[in-house]
């Protein structure tokens, strides 16, 4: 596990230990107790912050979208051109493959446990949601006929790569900039039929 920033403050600290515990241990290795020690805290440090365990998933879901929002994020919006799109949301896509591949893994453990604890799940969608409706806004700009339905298609094929990439049998390679932007055209194409 990589050494946590010390200068972060304790928030982020907790949750970006968190995020890390959750990657290399898994669900069962994430305790209060565990965050402290990775982290240098003191003891009884983590339980302050995040007082129950959702309280410490919820912190690390919240941090796990800030992170990935900083990742897939583009600096600016793409113009609306099909092309253009697959480009920008296959480059996020292959930034996030390639610069945080222990944040796919944490993202799993966590969705996984939201499946379980109905309470996590609406904090784990609504950080879901922030996400999906810049890539709806997209796809209506680049004339989708049915821009929500094709997110769910575009977020399905994306979410199946990083998994395939993460933990499925792609993972000992990350697919190129170019392949992603070859496959994003491909399904933008029979979204899109004005290409």
């Amino acid at each position: 596990m990589a050494a946590p920033k010390t200068g972060a403050p304790r928030a982020a600290l907790i949750a970006d230990t968190a995020l890390d515990l959750l990657a290399e241990r898994g669900m069962r290795g994430l305790t209060h107790r565990a965050v402290d020690e990775a982290a240098g805290l003191p003891q009884g440090s983590t339980s302050n912050h995040a007082r129950t365990r959702l309280a410490l998933l919820e912190a690390a879901v919240q941090r796990l979208a800030e992170r990935e929002a900083q990742v897939l994020t583009p600096e600016e919006m793409p113009a609306p051109g099909t092309d253009v799109v697959a480009a920008g949301l296959a480059l996020a896509l292959h930034r996030y493959l390639t610069r945080q591949p222990q944040l796919m893994v944490a993202r799993y453990e966590l969705a996984l446990e939201a499946t379980r604890r109905p309470e996590l799940r609406a904090f784990y969608d609504e950080a879901g949601r922030r996400f999906r409706e810049p890539i709806t806004a997209l796809l209506r700009a680049a004339g989708s006929a049915d821009p929500e339905r094709h997110t769910l298609s575009l977020v399905a094929w994306c979410e199946g790569v990083m998994f395939s990439c993460a933990a499925g049998s792609f993972h000992a390679s990350a697919p190129t900039h170019e392949e992603l932007t070859l496959g994003m055209n491909e399904l933008l194409a029979g979204m899109l039929d004005h290409r």
